[in-house]
């Protein structure tokens, strides 16, 4: 997206996937690999799963949306400083906004708690959402994020909860904000007897596009939201970041569609 975006745009840009998995390396290798960017001269990094809030003690400035969030997803390098900045929030707003006009937002639950999910949380909770129930694997997460974004949205009511069914029972939808249908990750964060025709189902997961959640939930009945609009419109936003240019959105959601076979 971002190559095909800058090429449209008159400009040679490279972007090159710095993977951890493919290194054998863990979180503990974030300061070799930002000091590796800044020898290279990179503009900056795109950060995804699992080091969105690992990256954070490594950074010199936070943008005012990535620090209310707690999770940054894109860096720039400029001056010899690393600004942080959080474009999944504003991306996955867009991306509900298009792709689940009209939706009930009032009573939403959202599992997972992790980097993006802490994004997720504060775009639903800036869409209007006023109950909001956080369930992760790791409790102590989820209180932690519900603590955080009370002090952001002192009128909502923003919960950690452990019981899924009891949640959906009263939710007007789900967001399945965890690694889980991803292609290394395979499975469904939510059992299928827990679908019901009114209750509106999103993922973040994106590859594939077409997570067993998803198919699940079609099955049932319900409305659903893949993680392509969220992937697309935090990389345009990302792009602006570290060209200085406004990016077409909808040239690099082509691009993204081509990519992902669609």
């Amino acid at each position: 997206m971002h190559i095909g975006e800058a090429a449209a745009q008159g400009l040679e840009l490279s972007y090159e996937l710095l993977d951890l998995d493919q290194r054998g390396l863990g979180d503990e290798a974030l300061p070799e690999l930002l000091r590796e960017a800044e020898t290279r001269g990179f503009a900056g990094l795109n950060i995804t799963y699992p080091c969105k809030q690992a990256v954070i003690p490594l950074l010199d400035e936070l943008s005012e949306e990535a620090q209310a969030i707690g999770a940054v997803n894109t860096i720039q390098l400029r001056n010899g400083k690393r600004i942080g900045y959080n474009t999944d929030a504003s991306g996955f707003e867009e991306s509900f906004r298009r792709g689940m006009a009209g939706a009930a937002l009032t009573s939403v639950v959202q599992i997972g708690g992790g980097g993006a999910g802490a994004a997720t949380a504060f775009a639903f909770l800036r869409l209007g959402t006023r109950y909001l129930t956080i369930i992760d694997v790791a409790l102590e997460r989820a209180q932690a994020l519900a603590v955080t974004l009370e002090q952001h949205f002192k009128n909502c009511e923003i919960r950690a909860g452990t019981d899924l069914k009891q949640a959906l029972s009263t939710a007007s939808g789900v967001l399945n904000a965890t690694p889980l249908g991803m292609a290394k990750h395979p499975g469904s964060a939510i059992p299928t007897d827990l679908l019901r025709p009114a209750l509106w189902v999103a993922d973040i997961v994106y590859f594939p596009m077409e997570t067993q959640l998803l198919q699940d939930a079609r099955a049932a009945g319900c409305r659903t939201l893949d993680g392509g609009g969220m992937a697309v419109f935090q990389a345009a936003l990302a792009f602006e970041i570290f060209t200085g240019r406004p990016a077409d959105s909808e040239r690099m959601r082509r691009a993204f569609a081509t990519l992902a076979g669609q």
